[in-house]
């Protein structure tokens, strides 16, 4: 088979712990045919009587198996997206206006016949703070407002709270309000620009110091190990990036339960991966986009995450 990886320049990747670098690699294991680019070099054009189809400037590469020059890589050819068997987007947040169009290019490669993973409108229909909203039952008491008032009276009732803008990305922007109600007002306008931007504010959870859980979902079924993102140094956040330690661990009955809840959802909008983010037994977030942590948890674990993904990915391509 033949795969498009649409990602950030793979220059880039830090291949040690990058999820896309293990797809590449497991693929190119089984001999299918790898090719990338970025979300800047899609288009498509009309010469007023027809147009298409979404193309993209591509360059194909060979893994090397080395640590630094870790692909070869051809020149940069012109190429349709339909020709692919399967178009992987891979670009990682932020979910911006660039992210945004990329996201209605790849439907129309679509609708021309091309199979994209995950799927350009569920990419759309699932913000990844705002999705957890279809399951209030799984999710700890939450606010999405602008009113700086709202946030004010949530944290009269509820006394420590987490606020976090809707577009952050690797625990940016995240803030924690005790019950003393220090600096609320400075940062609800930090967050919410004098009325302007929404936010999102959540009763905090204590569970966090146990870690903020990565559950990935494949093909509708939970990857049964969780990464549990732990804070460090006085830290609120777990994520990665934020400097948390990844420590895998079996799933708990909380977590299958949630898991297998959303898992066939999800799948059945064409979502093939998913990370739910897990802190206690609530459920904080959905991430569609280019969930993490294959290989952090697949080295700690044993258990290949990689060749479970491309297993559903041969599959969902022979499917459709």
């Amino acid at each position: 088979m033949k795969f498009l990886f649409i990602a950030d320049p793979l220059e880039s990747f830090k291949i040690t712990k990058d999820s896309t670098y293990a797809m590449m690699r497991e693929a190119a294991r089984r001999g299918h045919e790898l090719a990338a680019c970025e979300p800047s070099q899609l288009r498509w054009a009309s010469d007023g009587r027809a147009g298409g189809p979404v193309r993209a400037q591509v360059r194909d590469i060979v893994l090397t198996g080395q640590a630094d020059a870790w692909f070869r890589e051809s020149a940069l050819r012109d190429a349709v997206l339909r020709d692919f068997d399967a178009v992987l987007m891979r670009k990682d947040p932020p979910f911006d206006s660039e992210y945004f169009y990329a996201t209605h290019l790849l439907e129309q490669a679509e609708r021309e016949g091309a199979r994209v993973y995950n799927k350009a409108r569920a990419l759309r229909d699932h913000p990844e703070k705002l999705a957890i909203l279809e399951f209030p039952h799984f999710i700890a008491p939450t606010l999405v407002t602008r009113e700086a008032q709202a946030v004010r009276a949530f944290h009269a009732e509820h006394r420590d709270i987490i606020l976090k803008p809707l577009d952050g990305m690797g625990g940016m922007g995240i803030f924690r309000v005790k019950d003393d109600g220090l600096n609320l007002g400075s940062i609800i306008e930090t967050l919410n620009q004098d009325g302007a931007q929404t936010l999102m504010v959540q009763k905090f959870i204590p569970a966090i110091a146990q870690g903020d859980k990565r559950i990935l979902v494949i093909g509708g079924q939970p990857v049964p190990y969780a990464l549990a993102r732990i804070p460090q140094g006085g830290e609120v956040r777990g994520n990665l990036a934020a400097g948390g330690k990844g420590v895998a661990q079996p799933l708990t009955a909380r977590d299958r339960e949630i898991a297998e809840s959303l898992g066939p959802l999800l799948a059945a909008r064409g979502l093939l991966l998913v990370g739910l983010d897990v802190i206690g037994e609530q459920l904080t977030e959905i991430n569609v986009t280019s969930p993490t942590c294959f290989q952090e948890i697949s080295d700690q674990s044993g258990y290949d995450v990689a060749k479970r993904f491309v297993d559903a990915l041969e599959a969902a391509v022979t499917a459709h």
